[in-house]
């Protein structure tokens, strides 16, 4: 059994080691990055136990990012090596501190050959929560697929599915992406987008107004992130913000949505209540953006409680 499964692409990432233009770097660093396999790697440092699945290419990229997941703890048995496709790349450019652009090259890359056979019925039984983004069925036709299989099968199955939005516009046209991200939504139980992305799928400014309309088609629980000015939870019990932790300085902010999936699914997996679980994403999402890495950085349960406490809480 697994508390979470989860499906969709790593990349390698090339970081550069100083600041500026990217044209000028001479070094870069080689990790490893994706939106699935970062929370993964968040929830198994928190002692969940957590399954992978994806396709990477059959070269020494691909053998990194199954290497670096299985070392930490993530169950790689549904990771297919693709010979025909090779593994995705992803160079960052730290203009100033805090302050990062990225730039993609996973045209055709094997995880977006993905598709529904990839997905199956006995894998996705062994869950407790299925967990999904925005950015898997943007990567082509077969994904898309992949990601409704995964779905249909875990509301056959009674799993709970867990959505965080991550909308990137640039990956695909944006009516296609609210038309399927919207029929994404429906289907979810806990609903994770960014204010900014809200608006997106939305086109609604107001964050109350929002919650209400994404709770009205579907998700028993939607948290909308906003950074410094914490989230707001929608459920039963109704709206409520719940406060940010303070953060002296902002190392890193990519990743800081993955982190707080983690914090979040972490809290819901131990039973804590969904404003529990909320506090304890903002947490996770204060950690996140403190040090360097999209998932280097994220702690055990031990260097969480190390960290931060419950006074460090903005109220």
């Amino acid at each position: 059994m697994f508390d979470i499964v989860t499906i969709g692409e790593s990349m390698v990432v090339f970081n550069p080691t100083e600041i500026g233009p990217m044209r000028h770097c001479q070094t870069f660093r080689m990790q490893m990055a994706g939106a699935e396999s970062n929370v993964a790697i968040g929830l198994a440092r928190l002692g969940h136990s957590v399954s992978w699945c994806s396709r990477v290419g059959d070269d020494e990229f691909g053998k990194y990012i199954v290497n670096t997941l299985r070392a930490e703890n993530v169950d790689v048995s549904m990771v297919r090596f693709d010979s025909d496709n090779r593994t995705g790349l992803m160079f960052k450019e730290e203009r100033k501190k805090g302050l990062s652009n990225v730039y993609y090259y996973r045209n055709e890359s094997a995880a977006s050959k993905l598709s529904e056979f990839d997905i199956q019925r006995a894998w996705i039984r062994k869950a407790r929560i299925l967990h999904l983004t925005g950015i898997t069925p943007a990567l082509s036709e077969s994904c898309r697929s992949a990601i409704f299989q995964a779905i249909k099968l875990a509301k056959e199955e009674g799993i709970p599915i867990s959505f965080d939005l991550n909308m990137r516009t640039k990956l695909w046209e944006k009516d296609i992406a609210v038309s399927v991200l919207t029929s994404i939504m429906k289907e979810c139980h806990y609903f994770l987008p960014s204010y900014q992305e809200g608006v997106l799928l939305s086109g609604i400014d107001s964050v109350k107004e929002m919650a209400e309309y994404f709770y009205q088609h579907g998700p028993r629980v939607v948290v909308i992130k906003k950074g410094a000015e914490g989230s707001y939870l929608l459920d039963q019990d109704g709206g409520r913000w719940i406060p940010p932790f303070r953060v002296e300085q902002v190392m890193d902010s990519i990743g800081a949505g993955d982190a707080f999936a983690a914090g979040f699914l972490s809290g819901i997996l131990n039973g804590s209540t969904n404003e529990e679980a909320t506090r304890r994403g903002n947490l996770l999402g204060a950690y996140s953006v403190s040090v360097k890495g999209d998932w280097e950085g994220l702690p055990s349960e031990k260097e969480l409680s190390q960290i931060f406490t419950v006074e460090d809480a903005i109220r």
